[in-house]
């Protein structure tokens, strides 16, 4: 590589005559210039060839500027959210155990769990969301889950949390758990899953966002989940583009966890 040619608005640029490629290792990060560069080596690169001052002002990809009318995050379940539902509702199962006396039976955890199951199940030996919501309403304090102000919006919380509960042990992917997920999912020895998102080759941690046009996406128990607002008449886009990228966020879900696992049959 030739040696430095000098500065450019203070400071030193190198010179990409015989370098004209960077190695092609993905390691994102964003420009001051808010153009998102493969990594650091390309980063200066452009700005060796352009003449222009760029230097890094964040590692990833860079986030969409947002207008003073940007959407709000959508209400959503996070893996705490989840997380801390779920152990409140084993304490509260836990707790109702009664050991086998000298003259009478207890009951121990497995049984208790049967007990609801059969009490809220309503026919088919499968519990949907709603059938799951009434079950742990018989706790409201286990269940009392206080996130936003808005005690409405709460309410919805509550209910993507029991989906996202759902989510944890069903096998058959039917939204509805058989006993035997049932009691996977209430299992305290089962630890579950830290799930990511995945977008563009990228994969991305619980509570990461992005701007969709004039929506805004966020990652949550390794899904997407994005506001709705129709953007027509905002810089041309329609919401016709919004639902076209919103089915390319969940293709690209689906075929990173076909891609887990078959990399976990491998193994």
């Amino acid at each position: 590589m030739d040696d430095l040619l000098g500065r450019v608005d203070g400071t030193w640029m190198i010179s990409w005559v015989g370098w004209t490629k960077c190695k092609s290792h993905k390691r994102p990060v964003c420009g001051s210039n808010g153009k998102t560069y493969l990594n650091h080596c390309e980063l200066h690169r452009d700005a060796c060839l352009t003449g222009s001052k760029i230097q890094v002002d964040y590692d990833g990809h860079c986030k969409e500027k947002t207008s003073d009318d940007a959407a709000a995050s959508p209400v959503v379940c996070y893996q705490s959210d989840r997380d801390e539902l779920r152990r409140r509702v084993i304490q509260w199962l836990q707790a109702e155990i009664i050991p086998d006396g000298w003259f009478s039976k207890g009951n121990n955890y497995s049984e208790i769990l049967e007990k609801y199951f059969k009490s809220y199940d309503d026919g088919d030996s499968r519990l949907d969301s709603s059938e799951f919501l009434n079950f742990l309403e018989q706790n409201q304090t286990a269940i009392n889950i206080t996130t936003y102000v808005d005690q409405e919006t709460n309410k919805i919380l509550k209910g993507l949390c029991v989906e996202a509960l759902i989510e944890l042990s069903d096998e058959n992917a039917d939204w509805k758990l058989s006993f035997n997920e049932f009691l996977k999912c209430l299992n305290p020895t089962f630890s579950p899953p830290d799930k990511k998102c995945a977008l563009e080759d990228e994969t991305y941690e619980d509570g990461a966002e992005t701007q969709v046009q004039c929506n805004r996406c966020v990652c949550a128990c390794g899904n997407w989940v994005c506001t709705a607002m129709s953007c027509e008449g905002k810089d041309g886009q329609n919401e016709g583009d919004m639902s076209r990228y919103v089915d390319e966020l969940r293709k690209h879900q689906e075929t990173a966890e076909r891609s887990s696992k078959v990399s976990s049959k491998d193994i």
